[in-house]
């Protein structure tokens, strides 16, 4: 049990942090909560704080750091967070960094643990451009870490490949430029205050998996 704590997911596009966030997800049995999952259901289910984001969306503005923080603290009121969960996209900014360290506290949730998925960007490169998927059965593949049988076509049902359009090399730099301008501002946040922990992603998925599994066991530990 992870003692009502907040575990916080950061990493670059194509550092895999989805992949593990889920895996510890089921390993501890709490939930990874994504940004994007997070207000896409507040504006299903048309709550007020739902509905100031859609305006904003709709507008083509962004969403402030209020409402989303609103949205956040609606979600981990719910009762599944009660032991503890993953975030995976929040915060963005200071201000909702400044947000969830005054909303754990106020739940005696604690400090939270933020977890850095490191990747050489040579990696990232091939993990983002290398990426293809069946446009009818969905199956990703990566022609340079887990190709298809044949060039270009799907192992399932024959199909030609496709590339999405924001994985070509022009974008998938402006993409990492922008992760690392935006990001960089949070992790040396959470580096004064010494709740972040670095993870080496240049590594296969099982194997960062437990690394962070026995990490965030180990941190767990020492502060129950």
């Amino acid at each position: 049990m992870l003692k009502a704590h907040a575990l916080i997911f950061f990493g670059p596009p194509g550092a895999g942090k989805g992949t593990q966030a889920h895996a510890l997800s089921v390993a501890f049995g709490i939930p990874h909560i994504s940004t994007g999952e997070m207000l896409r259901e507040a504006v299903r289910l048309e709550t007020p704080l739902g509905l100031a984001a859609k305006d904003r969306m709709e507008s083509g503005e962004l969403v402030s750091d209020e409402i989303v923080s609103g949205i956040a603290a609606e979600r981990l009121a719910r009762p599944d967070c009660e032991d503890g969960f993953i975030l995976d996209g929040f915060p963005r900014t200071i201000g909702q960094a400044d947000f969830l360290e005054r909303l754990l506290r106020e739940q005696g949730r604690g400090d939270p643990l933020v977890i850095y998925i490191r990747v050489a960007s040579c990696v990232l490169m091939k993990r983002l451009s290398g990426r293809r998927t069946c446009p009818i059965c969905g199956t990703i593949y990566n022609i340079y870490f887990e190709p298809p049988r044949v060039d270009e076509v799907c192992d399932i049902d024959g199909a030609a490949l496709t590339v999405r359009a924001d994985d070509g090399e022009a974008a998938i730099r402006q993409r990492l430029d922008s992760y690392e301008m935006m990001t960089r501002p949070l992790l040396d946040y959470y580096k004064v205050r010494q709740q972040l922990v670095e993870v080496e992603g240049d590594r296969a998925p099982a194997e960062v998996a437990s690394d962070i599994s026995e990490l965030v066991s180990r941190e767990m530990a020492s502060t129950a």
